[in-house]
């Protein structure tokens, strides 16, 4: 099903304009929209709608108004990061300058609202105000994780808590904004935004595990790039909690030295993970939410034909990132 919707959500893209003048303002959104992507949260947005109505070209403007309001993060998210790269091409403000990445965005999130605005007089009112409680939770999430940086201790609960509100909640509003459309029930609405948040859980849970323990070349990353980083991921936060006598010293060691070879760090602390058994801890926690996230799906009063078309592209999705 999906490999229907991709195209449509494409296709709207590329006629979205966004503006023409300054150029020099709009094409970074042109650009950095053009960068590709899964296009998970309009897709999500379409199979929800679908669920429940089969018009669902109807609202490819709506559900790709929320792709725009992702990407808008992205651009502001690179710049808090200094990120060279994004998809593998330079990012917005490398590619132009930072204040142009922060008035491209600030203009994108505009956008967002003029798009949004399209959405039936009678459900807009509501659509608004969800989009806007997730979008606060969304910065709230990216403050939480830069404090994280300079936090010396942080507890599997906050984490999880940072992790939901800048990654997943934007996945639950995609689900709850196609069900929303399609005038589901409430309890139907309610069950999808917590399918999308717990499935976006497990998501980041994964990219952390991955981040150590996957295949650089098949996902396209450096493999240990968090660890080099001291990055407080749900793995090293679960190690430093666990973590005793000789291997909690040597960890704090590795954590606050200043120089060092990146890949014997990489090699000693992947070690000290593998003693601690941290790789079996973190995937019990995945599973934990793509269990619960689709478990959602049987509260909902749809047949299970069509159920099936979500069920089938989250569990290709989780497969394709296993």
């Amino acid at each position: 099903m999906n490999n229907r919707y991709l195209p449509w959500i494409e296709a709207e893209i590329k006629k979205q304009k966004f503006g023409s003048a300054p150029s020099s303002l709009y094409d970074p959104i042109r650009y950095i929209m053009s960068l590709g992507g899964k296009r998970l949260r309009p897709l999500l947005a379409l199979l929800s709608y679908s669920l429940y109505r089969n018009d669902t070209k109807r609202i490819v403007p709506l559900a790709t108004a929320v792709e725009a309001f992702h990407n808008f993060t992205l651009l502001h998210d690179d710049i808090m990061d200094k990120a060279p790269l994004r998809r593998g091409e330079k990012t917005v403000h490398e590619k132009w300058n930072i204040n142009t990445a922060i008035l491209a965005g600030d203009v994108m999130l505009v956008k967002v609202y003029d798009q949004l605005l399209k959405v039936e007089k009678e459900l807009l009112r509501e659509v608004l105000s969800k989009f806007n409680a997730c979008a606060a939770e969304v910065c709230e999430g990216q403050q939480w994780d830069m404090e994280f940086e300079t936090m010396k201790t942080v507890t599997e609960e906050q984490y999880i808590k940072m992790i939901r509100q800048k990654t997943a909640v934007l996945l639950g509003f995609s689900m709850e904004l196609g069900a929303m459309l399609a005038h589901a029930p409430v309890k139907d609405q309610k069950a999808l935004r917590n399918f999308g948040v717990d499935i976006g859980i497990g998501f980041q849970l994964k990219d952390d595990w991955l981040d150590v323990f996957g295949d650089g070349e098949k996902f396209g990353k450096q493999v240990g790039g968090d660890i080099i980083a001291n990055k407080k991921t749900f793995l090293l936060i679960t190690a430093l909690t666990h973590a005793k006598s000789k291997d909690k010293k040597e960890l704090n060691e590795w954590i606050s030295a200043t120089r060092f070879n990146k890949l014997k760090k990489v090699k000693a602390i992947t070690a000290i993970y593998e003693r601690l058994e941290i790789s079996a801890h973190t995937e019990k926690r995945i599973n934990f939410y793509f269990k619960r996230g689709l478990s959602q799906l049987e509260k909902l009063d749809v047949s299970e034909e069509k159920k099936s078309a979500l069920k089938d592209y989250t569990l290709n999705l989780i497969d394709r990132i296993t």
